[in-house]
């Protein structure tokens, strides 16, 4: 079965590489054999009555008492519309919030994101990955590739950046079709200049700097640059605390420093390693941008009027929540420009600037990489489908064997006490 789906896999690559360029770019997405639910759909089920498990998780959690991991599983596995996939998500939180909750099997995890998808509830899936503490929902790779694949070919790269986050914030960029998967979406995301409040551009630069350590290429530093430079950004605006909280960063100041750092270790490489010139020019964008704000708050002008005594205030809220390394690194300014200006110049004269965009730079690494980084994921897949199945068929059996003795001790009781009746 593995190797007719990597054929499949294969012949799809080799039939897109025939497109014409517009329609080679879509081939940033995986394949059809990758995203194909026929392995999924082939395995072992186990048919139940929604109708019947519902009541009986009802009953059960009325009494007080734990539902199964397996009743939760058959109840995701046998949906059969749209309706019956929010029944599904009340029964997830339910579960959650049980003596039960650790007990959530992966499988159901993933058979919940695949009818999200199936039934037309993706927003259903990405709320609940987003919710995860509230709803149990950790997907592996594989299935996080499946929801990031989805929104980007729907082209909703606002969500498919939303997924990406969470795959930040649980460091699972491991496989390389993730990494490539989430660099297309920030990258596109991005190049649409998207507004974003704090939060959001803190999450996109993290995503973007954890995602770019992996690939040791044009694309990952020209990604810990723009990541390194957002972060920058913020803790410049907002002090330290605004960039670490909630996000597996490394606890130091100094982003804008990283960020050049990064831009020295291209300098100083002797491999054909580069930085995207569009990422250069937004980072000394955003540099004269902070130099400007900086000069400006310096300036001293006095304000007159409501709303510019209100965000006087403001400002004043947000000089008070910084420390004094926080204002320490922000004099050190004028400094990373300095800096800044001369490693471009030294990126310039060495021929280490990439005229391509960041955005193209990624669709290239998707097009020569992707297809050969579903290999593996698919192995991966198939042999964890059988290791699921298998577990799967074992608590059956289990349950089954409960079952069976709960009933001969039910029956040995009602024995017992007619024997001591008559007697």
């Amino acid at each position: 079965m593995a190797a007719s789906v990597w054929k499949r896999c294969v012949t799809a690559a080799v039939k897109v590489k025939c497109l014409s360029p517009s329609l080679s770019a879509r081939r940033w997405m995986l394949s059809a054999a990758y995203t194909d639910a026929k392995v999924w759909e082939a395995r072992e089920k186990d048919p139940q009555n929604l109708a019947l498990l519902a009541a009986t998780m009802d009953r059960t959690y009325d009494r007080n008492l734990p539902v199964s991991s397996l009743t939760v599983s058959r109840f995701v596995d046998n949906i059969s519309s749209r309706e019956e996939v929010d029944q599904a998500e009340y029964y997830l939180y339910k579960f959650r919030h049980s003596p039960n909750c650790w007990y959530l099997r992966d499988w159901t995890v993933h058979s919940w994101i695949r009818q999200c998808l199936k039934y037309g509830a993706r927003e259903k899936a990405l709320h609940t990955v987003k919710n995860k503490v509230q709803y149990g929902i950790f997907p592996d790779d594989f299935t996080f590739n499946l929801l990031i694949d989805s929104y980007i070919k729907d082209g909703d790269l606002k969500s498919a950046c939303s997924v990406v986050e969470e795959v930040m914030l649980q460091e699972a960029f491991d496989r390389p079709s993730t990494q490539i998967l989430s660099l297309s979406a920030l990258a596109s995301y991005r190049a649409m200049r998207p507004q974003l409040a704090v939060s959001e551009e803190r999450a996109l630069a993290a995503s973007l700097l954890i995602c770019g350590l992996q690939q040791d290429n044009t694309v990952g530093l020209s990604a810990q640059l723009l990541g390194n430079a957002l972060l920058g950004k913020v803790e410049m605006l907002e002090g330290i605390h605004a960039v670490f909280r909630g996000m597996p960063l490394f606890w130091g100041r100094g982003y804008l420093g990283r960020a050049l750092a990064v831009m020295e270790g291209v300098a100083a490489a002797s491999g054909d390693v580069k930085l995207s010139k569009d990422t250069l020019d937004f980072v000394n964008d955003l540099l004269q941008e902070l130099s400007s704000t900086s000069d400006s708050d310096s300036s001293g002008a006095e304000s007159a009027g409501e709303e510019e005594e209100e965000e006087e205030e403001e400002k004043k809220k947000k000089e008070d929540a910084k420390d004094e390394d926080d204002q320490a690194e922000q004099a050190k300014l004028p400094q990373y420009v300095s800096r800044f200006k001369e490693l471009s110049s030294q990126l310039e004269s060495q021929g280490k600037v990439d005229s391509a965009s960041f955005q193209a730079s990624v669709a290239a690494l998707a097009q020569q990489n992707l297809a050969a980084a579903e290999k593996p994921d698919l192995e991966q897949y198939l042999s964890r489908v059988q290791a699921w199945g298998a577990e799967n068929m074992q608590l059956i059996k289990r349950e089954k064997e409960m079952r069976e003795k709960a009933e001969q001790e039910k029956q040995e009781r009602l024995a017992a006490k007619a024997a001591a009746q008559q007697a």
